[in-house]
């Protein structure tokens, strides 16, 4: 037989090439989804304690979670409403875990870990898997996230409910089904609850809608949840505002720069063509939620001053989303990966500083431990203890063993059974006669609070430059704790020349 007669028979022989598999689609999403989560959870575990250390804020929720829910909600009654959801949940919290900063932070940490896997769903569903991995991970990464999710308020919570509000908005335009408009609704309501300022994302979603030239059907389908929405946060905000002198220390935009940033950035980002997958684009979803929060809140602050930046935290979905599919986009681009990676170096190593700083307790603006451990250290047992002003009682409140030896002179009733966040202070003259009533006092100062011009504040300012001076002033941050000593000889007869006669300044070790 010929080689030519053998050939086909070799051929038959011969197994058919296997075809290449392609991962599944569900693994993707599994990437998509765990890998942002465990990011976050890691970042956020990481110095999660801050030296044992609380900031003001945090000793609030501290406080109000550890009231019964009864007394949470008469205190919402005259302060905080906005909050009072979050302390009723962080109250629940309190009772299943017990006390401590991890329980404190814990919820934070992991909300912002859900936000993190909804970012990165939201970008696989608009631009794909790719875009989708790598705005899930540069979402934990941002400054602004590492730090709010280290922080025993609701900022995180709110985050989350907005990221998986956006992506069930997202998938409810194609499919038009009202259960999941009604998914969405519930959840824009709910982060509305836990702080009034999330409503500012419904009106980028609106923005979002109006951009990409949905059909009307969509339009009114999210029109009714806006309007449901609106309509379940009115009792809420008309009451509220009645509590505004809460937010009177905002004399200017706090904390601007960042979102400027990152604003300017992601817009920039805007401009490639980033993914094009079903009738809403990603830049029109991504920068309105990036910028109009902030602008309007901007805005508003012409009347009255209210931007601070924690309250839109949730901003950051934009730039995430906008980064993650820029970075998709360039990699598209780029032949080689070279130039991907060193730029990708770059940015972590620039972040490296950054993520240091936030776990320490000078990231904050006060420290109330260290405020309440310097108030410990500088009384001594019986000593007079006054806040100028009242309302800075907070700042000594997250560990009671540290003023109890001292005595509050010019409280009438304790924060808890008066349902307030810093008690109720006696009248102004009898704050004033109390006062003589010691020969040392330790005053605790906020660092740059301007003290209110009523008839309590002028009377501890008098009598302390009246009948005292002043010993020595420790620093911590966030506040001054000034030890006085009264003067006893600082009112001469005419005539007479008397030798002032004062109390030793020594501290109590």
């Amino acid at each position: 037989m010929s080689v030519d007669e053998r050939a086909p028979a070799v051929a038959r022989t011969v197994s058919p090439p296997v075809p290449a598999r392609r991962p599944s689609p569900s693994l993707g999403k599994a990437v998509v989804v765990i890998a942002p989560l465990s990011l976050t959870i890691a970042l956020g575990l990481w110095g999660i304690r801050r030296q044992n250390t609380m900031w003001g804020d945090e000793s609030v929720t501290y406080q109000l979670a550890h009231r019964d829910l009864s007394q949470i909600w008469h205190t919402a009654q005259h302060i905080d409403l906005v909050h009072a959801l979050y302390y009723a949940v962080m109250h629940e919290l309190f009772d299943l875990f017990g006390p401590g900063l991890l329980t404190l932070r814990l919820p934070s940490v992991l909300a912002m870990s859900v936000a993190a896997s909804g970012v990165g769903l939201l970008a696989l569903h608009l631009a794909g898997p790719r875009a989708g991995l790598l705005a899930g991970l540069v979402f934990p990464l941002l400054p602004q996230v590492q730090k709010y999710a280290q922080e025993g308020r609701s900022y995180a919570m709110v985050c989350a409910l907005v990221t998986w509000a956006t992506y069930a908005l997202v998938v409810s335009v194609p499919h038009r089904a009202r259960w999941r408009w009604a998914v969405y609704g519930f959840t824009m309501l709910l982060a509305c609850l836990l702080h009034e300022f999330a409503v500012l994302a419904l009106v980028a979603h609106g923005v979002t809608l109006a951009v990409s030239r949905v059909p009307r059907p969509v339009l009114r389908a999210w029109s009714v949840a806006a309007a449901g929405v609106v309509a379940g946060l009115l009792p809420l905000a008309i009451y509220s505002a009645g509590q505004s002198g809460q937010v009177s220390w905002i004399d200017g935009p706090v904390r601007l720069r960042y979102l400027l940033i990152v604003a300017v950035v992601g817009v920039a980002c805007a401009r490639a063509p980033l993914g094009a997958r079903g009738p809403v684009r990603l830049s029109a979803l991504a920068v309105p939620i990036l910028v109009l929060p902030g602008l309007l809140l901007l805005t508003a602050s012409l009347v009255k001053p209210l931007f601070v930046d924690r309250y839109v935290v949730y901003s950051n979905i934009g730039i995430a989303l906008l980064l993650g599919a820029w970075m998709d986009y360039f990699h598209r681009r780029q032949r080689s990966s070279r130039i991907a990676w060193v730029a990708a170096v770059a940015v972590l190593a620039a972040l490296v500083p950054p993520s240091l700083s936030l776990r320490t307790p000078q990231s904050r603006s006060n420290d109330a431990t260290a405020i309440g451990a310097a108030v410990r250290k500088e009384g001594r047992p019986g000593d007079g203890l006054l806040y100028l002003t009242g309302q800075h009682r907070i700042l000594t409140a997250a560990n009671p063993e540290d003023t109890r030896l001292l005595t509050d002179l010019a409280l009438a009733q304790d924060p808890a059974s008066s349902n307030t966040l810093a008690g109720v202070e006696l009248p102004a003259q009898e704050i004033a006669a109390r006062m003589l009533e010691f020969d040392r006092i330790v005053a605790v100062r906020a660092t740059r609070a301007h003290s209110p011009a009523n008839p309590r504040e002028e009377a501890k300012t008098s009598a302390l430059r009246r009948h005292f001076r002043e010993c020595r002033t420790t620093h911590v941050n966030g506040a001054r704790i000034t030890v006085y000593v009264r003067d006893h000889g600082h009112v001469p007869r005419a005539g007479v020349i008397t030798a002032p006669v004062s109390v030793g300044c020594g501290s109590f070790e």
